[in-house]
């Protein structure tokens, strides 16, 4: 333990601000990982952080609220660029194997909360946020390009669409609990991804 309010005599660097807020969030979230949202205690955490419980309930009172704080720090709400890799195959094919990736990573946490025992209303509804916009950002900006350099005439995808192709890709993932082969993901690609661009841009016709 420190000596952030446990009693340890031992010396150590006390940390403070961001750093020890950090510090708690990236415990908690090992925490997470290992046992899931129902067996999560702040004695655990604690213990993760070398802290004591008191230093968590002054931040996050309830277990809801450092779960959430948890997933925010390792999820944050500005994703990496999308790839330019000059055409919107390619494009779609770098960012769909991102996603994939991404999503291994995240799969046994995403299990642990969402698995039909945690129903807490904030958990689920910021799950839900997540994964609805999931997608819009990242197609809009690659299709923005595809426009610029000649690949297709202006495509407006509704929402829905635009975010299918990484619903699917999560859902997959999740699925299978493994990223998806690059076969799999051109399959995904070039028989649903692009044939609906295709479909909803102005004349209906993509050049490849």
């Amino acid at each position: 333990m420190s000596n952030e309010g446990t009693g340890d005599p031992t010396p150590s660097r006390r940390r403070r601000g961001a750093e020890l807020e950090a510090a708690l969030l990236d415990a908690a979230w090992q925490e997470l990982r290992a046992v899931g949202y129902h067996e999560l205690t702040y004695d655990a955490v604690a213990a993760r952080a070398r802290t004591s419980r008191t230093v968590l309930y002054r931040r996050w009172p309830h277990r809801r609220d450092l779960v959430l704080a948890a997933l925010h720090h390792q999820a944050p709400p500005l994703p990496p660029p999308v790839p330019d890799t000059g055409s919107l195959r390619t494009d779609l094919l770098t960012q769909l194997s991102q996603v994939s990736t991404r999503m291994t990573e995240l799969a046994p946490i995403l299990q642990a909360i969402g698995d039909g025992r945690a129903d807490d209303s904030d958990l689920t509804g910021y799950l839900h946020d997540r994964v609805s916009q999931a997608g819009k950002r990242e197609m809009d900006a690659m299709l923005e390009r595809a426009v610029l350099r000649s690949e297709l005439d202006e495509a407006r995808l509704p929402a829905r669409v635009a975010t299918l192709p990484f619903a699917l890709v999560a859902a997959e993932t999740l699925l299978n609990q493994r990223p998806l082969s690059e076969d799999a993901l051109a399959e995904i690609v070039d028989q649903i991804v692009l044939p609906l661009i295709a479909h909803h841009g102005r004349d209906g016709q993509t050049r490849r």
